[in-house]
């Protein structure tokens, strides 16, 4: 197999893997992202979150809006520009993207039992290495 055929699988493959395993989650995928943006990378404005997001600030301004309501995220006056806020995870929304990632991986780790013998979890733990690599190719540019 090629190159780009093999990239094409993998791709398909994996975009098919992180739906089924989002199935589970009990909020919708934009506002889970965000919390996932401020918990690995601190405080961001709802700009930083759309351009991280790939959407526009109207749509970003909407999960800050609806999380900042449920209490998951707060906003601060920006040090630097009076004009802009500072969006914080709390420790609600740190609790939260917690349940929904432990819910994420006990499906997978569920679906890994029941798949694979040995053998086959070993070659699996080699691939996530293999396609760690991959993605820090990627994301570095």
């Amino acid at each position: 197999m090629d190159e780009d055929a093999l990239a094409e699988e993998l791709r398909h493959s994996l975009g098919e893997l992180v739906r089924a395993v989002r199935t589970v989650d009990t909020m919708p995928p934009g506002e889970a992202a965000v919390l996932g943006f401020l918990d690995r990378g601190g405080p961001l404005t709802t700009a930083d979150v759309a351009r991280l997001r790939g959407v526009t600030h109207q749509s970003a301004a909407k999960s800050v809006k609806d999380l900042t309501a449920e209490g998951l995220v707060r906003g601060e006056q920006h040090p630097e520009d009076g004009r802009k806020l500072l969006l914080h995870l709390t420790d609600a929304g740190r609790a939260r993207l917690q349940r929904e990632r432990t819910g994420r991986a006990g499906v997978l780790g569920a679906a890994i039992r029941e798949t694979f013998d040995a053998e086959e979890k070993r070659r699996l733990s080699e691939s996530v290495t293999l396609l760690a690599r991959l993605t820090a190719r990627l994301t570095r540019g």
